[in-house]
């Protein structure tokens, strides 16, 4: 088999931008084709690339987090784990074994871990990498979403620690979010009434599709208002603190 393309994203320069209301600068504003940059200039000899007793694998799935962002700017994270010029993003990710000299692999397992925004990766350290079991025949997708991170974010927070009954209140930050959208179906499914925010109206819509019956943009609507009015609270799912966990404390019920 001939060389192929192996397309990839790489970092390139944090850059200042202008906040509108101040026109003051803002360090770490995020411009596609400047901050990064995408690259198809590189090839890869698929049956010849050395693994030196590691795996060759296809990127199928790439998760979008926020730690991908915070990485790209100065300050956020450990100066160590912050990107350089030239580095190629990397996230959470499902691919599949193409070769193998690691005998814990064989050609066509799936697994999840850390990938980089590339077509194809060779992976030495393959401690990371999880195999999955796709029994249910479930998208390759949901391996970065609903039966993810994510999802076990949810699922394992809600379960050990809401202690939910029929009929409380749970009031849910960033809702629309990866983690928060599947809180609020749990709180849902669990007989709860459900207090939702989010920073945008189409945000907001999504959050009445979910299932919430309280939604409101936090940037137009005060938060402690909205609390008061529809609570008090019994769980707080906090995915931002700040005035809203303040607010969510000061709405809390006896003994939530």
């Amino acid at each position: 088999m001939a060389p192929v393309t192996n397309t990839c994203v790489i970092f390139k320069e944090v850059l200042q931008g202008i906040d509108d209301a101040t026109r003051a600068p803002i360090l770490g504003t995020y411009l596609p084709g400047q901050t990064t940059a995408f690259v198809d200039n590189q090839t890869i000899d698929v049956d010849n690339v050395p693994l030196d007793g590691g795996i060759l694998l296809k990127t199928l799935v790439l998760s979008l987090e926020l730690y991908v962002l915070a990485k790209m700017r100065s300050g956020l994270v450990a100066a160590a784990d912050t990107y350089k010029d030239g580095d190629t993003i990397q996230s959470f990710g499902v691919g599949v074994v193409v070769r193998t000299e690691n005998p814990a692999f064989k050609i066509g397992d799936h697994l999840f871990g850390v990938y980089p925004f590339a077509e194809y990766s060779v992976q030495s350290n393959t401690e990371s990498y999880g195999k999955i079991d796709n029994k249910h025949n479930l998208p390759w997708n949901a391996f970065v979403g609903i039966a993810g991170m994510p999802g076990q974010t949810a699922f394992t927070g809600w379960n050990e620690y809401a202690r939910a009954k029929k009929g409380e209140v749970a009031f849910v930050t960033s809702g629309a979010g990866a983690v928060g959208s599947l809180v609020i179906q749990l709180a849902k499914r669990d007989g709860m009434k459900v207090i939702a925010s989010a920073g945008t109206d189409d945000k907001v819509q999504f959050l009445k599709e979910l299932g919430a019956d309280v939604a409101f943009n936090y940037k137009t609507t005060k938060t402690a208002e909205v609390l008061a009015e529809e609570g008090p609270i019994d769980v707080y799912w906090d995915n931002v603190g700040g005035e809203t966990l303040e607010a969510a404390l000061n709405a809390a019920a006896r003994y939530a």
